[in-house]
């Protein structure tokens, strides 16, 4: 697993990292936000009924309609991917579901979704492991999963 953060520092994108207790929900991470500046994020690793896999990433209050996602989006009927997809492609624990775990997807299967609303701000999401988050620029997070040769739709 390659270190997400030593590729960040790579590619000189500038974040602020915070370490705390393992948090597995948006309730538990909500104390984040007054450790550090950002919006916080709600990240869904996601699957279609022809076995593509995708990553959404949307603002933490907002609730996910995966119906009205895959329709509008041509994705097809979207469900939640499943612990050991999670972990065979991205390798990711449950609760630490987060956009920059695509640098652990060599062969490029996951898809990023991106709502809309993120952009113009500071996210907050952790760096593969949910014992810390980092706030980062919206647009060094695209930049980061361009780099990493991942498409990304923002819905």
């Amino acid at each position: 697993m390659q270190n997400v953060l030593e590729k960040l520092d790579e590619l000189g994108i500038k974040y602020e990292k915070v370490e705390h207790e393992a948090v597995y929900t948006c309730e538990q991470a909500e104390f984040v936000k007054k450790l550090v500046k950002g919006q916080g994020c709600k990240n869904l690793f996601l699957k279609n009924k022809k076995k593509e896999y995708f990553l959404y990433t949307l603002p933490d209050e907002q609730r996910a309609d995966l119906k009205t996602l895959g329709k509008e989006n041509h994705l097809g009927n979207l469900s939640f991917a499943n612990e050991n997809d999670l972990w065979d492609i991205l390798e990711l624990k449950t609760g630490s579901v987060t956009p920059l775990g695509i640098i652990n997807d060599t062969e490029n299967i996951v898809t990023v979704l991106l709502d809309k609303k993120l952009q113009g701000q500071k996210v907050l999401v952790h760096p593969n492991r949910n014992t810390a988050t980092i706030s980062l620029d919206f647009d060094e997070l695209l930049r980061f999963v361009e780099h990493q040769n991942h498409k990304f739709v923002l819905v």
